[in-house]
C-alpha cells in the first residue's frame, strides 16, 4: 500500500486503514476541526469536493457534566483551554477510519479519550479514556487493526484495537508524547516527545526546564521498549547546539532509511540517517519578517509544524506554521520552491493521487492543494473552525454523512 511505504508518519499520508474486500470504499480525507468538534470529509482528490460533516462529540453534554462534578479533571479541561487550545476547547486532534469503512476513530484532547464514531448513524461505538487528562496525536498500524495514541499528560502511548476500542497494551515515552509512527511493516512504533511546551521557559538558555524529550522505539507485537533517541546529542555533534531537541511532525523516506522532522523553534527540518544514527542535514527555511521573534507567541513552542512527503520520495512539503506559508522542498537538495502564503498552516499530508500536498490553513478555517511538481497552490476549500490534522481514509461508495449525530 503506497501510504504504508511513506512510513505511516504524522503526515496523514500514511497509515489510512485498508479497503474491505467485501465492501466498496472511497478514499476520502478527513479534516478535524479542533475548536468546534467537528471533521469534515472532503475528496481526496481532484476538486476535494466537500462530502459531509461529522459530530465528533455527540456526548459532549455528558463528557461535560463529568468534568464539572470533577475539580481535577475541571483544572486540566481549563488548562487545555488556555494553554494549547489558545481559548478554545480542544475536541480533536487526530482520526483514522477503521478497515471497512464504517467508522472514524478520533481523538479527543479536551475529553482525554478516543472515540469511534458510526458513519452511518453518527453514534458512538465504543469510547476508551486515556490515562492522565489530554489525548493527543494518534497513528494506525500498516494492516488498520491498530490505532496508537499519545496520553500527553502521563507520558503514555496506548494501542488499541481499532474495531473494538480495547486496550492492546501500552508503554511509557518522554515528557509529552507527540507523534507515532509505526515502521518496519507495522513491527515498530515510534513515539516522539516534546516536552513542556506549555511553559513560558522558552529562552534556549532555559532549555533544560522543557524535560526529557526523546524518542522511544517500541515493539509493536510486545510492547516492549526497544531503543531511545534522544536527538541532544546527534544535533550538537552535527554542530547544531542552537537547536531542540523536541521532535515534532516527522516523516520516513519510502524505504525507511531517513527521517525529516521539525524540532520545536525552528523554521526549518532536520535529516536523520537511520542506519547510522547519525543527523546528515538541516535545512533553515526563510523568515516571516512580519513574524514577532518573541518565542513566548509561538503556538506550543513550533515555529514550523507540519511535513508530508511525494510517494515517490523526491519532494518534502513543510507547513511554515508561524511563517505563514507551506513550500515543497526538493529531497536531494533542500532547496525550497515558492513560498505558498497560508494563514498559520498546521499540518501537510498527501492527496490520494499522490500528486499534491494538502495543508490545513487553521488561521483561515480552509485546506489548501499545493502541486509537488510545481509548488505552487492549486485551490483551497473552506472546512471548520480552527482545521489541524488532516488524514487519508475511506467511507463507504455514495456515503454522504451519517443519519443523525
Amino acid at each position: 500500500m503506497r501510504d504504508v511505504l511513506i512510513a505511516a508518519t504524522l503526515t496523514a499520508a500514511c497509515c489510512t486503514a485498508p479497503a474491505s474486500a467485501t465492501t466498496a470504499l472511497r478514499e476520502v480525507l478527513f479534516v478535524g476541526n479542533n475548536w468546534d468538534g467537528t471533521a469534515d470529509v472532503i475528496g481526496s482528490t481532484g476538486d476535494f469536493a466537500k462530502i459531509a460533516r461529522i459530530n465528533v462529540i455527540p456526548d459532549k453534554a455528558q463528557r461535560l457534566t463529568e468534568i464539572y462534578l470533577n475539580p481535577i479533571k475541571l483544572i486540566y479541561f481549563l488548562g487545555i483551554r488556555q494553554g494549547p487550545g489558545e481559548g478554545h476547547d480542544q475536541f480533536v486532534d487526530d482520526m483514522y477510519s477503521t478497515p471497512d469503512g464504517t467508522a472514524v476513530v478520533v481523538s479527543r484532547p479536551s475529553f482525554a479519550d478516543v472515540v469511534a464514531i458510526d458513519l452511518a448513524t453518527g453514534a458512538i461505538r465504543w469510547r476508551f479514556p486515556v490515562s492522565g487528562y489530554r489525548a493527543d496525536h494518534m497513528a494506525v498500524s500498516p494492516d488498520g487493526t491498530k490505532v496508537a495514541v499519545s496520553a500527553s499528560t502521563s507520558n503514555t502511548v496506548h494501542v488499541l484495537d481499532i474495531r473494538t476500542g480495547r486496550q492492546l497494551g501500552s508503554f511509557r515515552a518522554g515528557d509529552k508524547p507527540h507523534e507515532n509512527v509505526f515502521t518496519a511493516g507495522g513491527s515498530l512504533l515510534w513515539n516522539m516527545s516534546i516536552g513542556e511546551v506549555d511553559n513560558a521557559f522558552d529562552d534556549p538558555s532555559q532549555d533544560w526546564l522543557k524535560g526529557d524529550r526523546h524518542i522511544t522505539v517500541a515493539d509493536a507485537a510486545t510492547y516492549r521498549v526497544v531503543k531511545t533517541i534522544d536527538m541532544r546529542g546527534r544535533l550538537d555533534a552535527f554542530g547544531r547546539r542552537d537547536l531542540s531537541d523536541a521532535v515534532r511532525p516527522a516523516v520516513f523516506t519510502p524505504d525507511e532509511s531517513s527521517l525529516y522532522f521539525q524540532v520545536s523553534f525552528f523554521n526549518g527540518v532536520v535529516q536523520y540517517d537511520v542506519a547510522a544514527d547519525r543527523i546528515t542535514r538541516v535545512k533553515t527555511l526563510p523568515k516571516n519578517p512580519a513574524t514577532s521573534e518573541d518565542r513566548t507567541t509561538w503556538v506550543n513552542d513550533s515555529r514550523h509544524h507540519g511535513l508530508s512527503m511525494k510517494p515517490t520520495g523526491d519532494k518534502l512539503c513543510v507547513a511554515g506554521t508561524m511563517d505563514d506559508y507551506a513550500t515543497v522542498l526538493d529531497v536531494a537538495t533542500l532547496q525550497e520552491g515558492p513560498l505558498v502564503p497560508a494563514a498559520k498552516p498546521y499540518w501537510a499530508t498527501v492527496s490520494g493521487d499522490g500528486r499534491a500536498c494538502v495543508i490545513s490553513e487553521s488561521g483561515a478555517d480552509q485546506v489548501t492543494a499545493i502541486d509537488f511538481a510545481t509548488g505552487r497552490k492549486l485551490l483551497s476549500v473552506p472546512v471548520g473552525d480552527h482545521p489541524q490534522r488532516v488524514r487519508l481514509g475511506h467511507v463507504p461508495n455514495g456515503w454522504t454523512g451519517p443519519s443523525s449525530g
